[in-house]
């Protein structure tokens, strides 16, 4: 696998910033702390995953959503 080039570097660098702010702003709404509410974030995302929609499971590997429920971490509501 090759690295990304610096501009799609400089993308998800500046992405992953702003979700930190929206998560950091969203936990001080639900007095909740940023982990927490990136974790269930991600659980409520993986569980609106549309069909053939890819999506990274508990384990690091990519998975396709289906019929079927989603693989989830364990800590999922």
């Amino acid at each position: 696998m090759s690295s990304p080039s610096p501009a799609i570097k400089a993308l998800v660098d500046d992405l992953n910033i702003k979700r930190k702010a929206a998560y950091t702003r969203k936990a001080q709404e639900t007095n909740s702390t940023v982990e927490q509410f990136a974790s269930t974030s991600g659980c409520d995302l993986i569980m609106r995953t549309s069909a053939d929609e890819k999506y990274q499971t508990p384990g690091d590997s990519w998975n396709s959503s289906h019929s079927s429920d989603p693989v989830r971490d364990s800590r999922c509501p």
